[in-house]
């Protein structure tokens, strides 16, 4: 019987990751003590690594990074206009006046 799938705490996460950044013990002997596999701690490590610029990102930096919500909101509208006359043109499909 398999065991359940766990889920682990964003804490637990980075408590292993740094543990295995500080490389005082290897994968292995980490992942015996926090019983995780060592893949597991070697991708919570690279990500650790990949992201830990995002933790000193000034607010100005992290709403920069975010979308165009005014190209989204015209894009939406341009979407919403073209199925408006795409409903409209498939709706004369059935009438008199396209059969011609």
């Amino acid at each position: 019987m398999k065991r359940p799938r766990r889920n682990h705490s964003p804490t637990f996460k980075a408590k292993v990751a740094l543990a295995a950044v500080r490389g005082d013990k290897t994968l292995v002997e980490l992942a015996e003590q926090f019983k995780v596999h060592p893949n597991q701690i070697g991708q919570w490590r690279a990500e650790l690594l990949a992201r830990a610029a995002e933790v000193f990102a000034t607010a100005s930096d992290k709403r920069d990074a975010g979308p165009d919500l005014k190209t989204l909101h015209a894009k939406i509208g341009q979407l919403a206009l073209e199925n408006d006359f795409l409903s409209n043109a498939l709706g004369r499909i059935g009438d008199a006046s396209a059969k011609r």
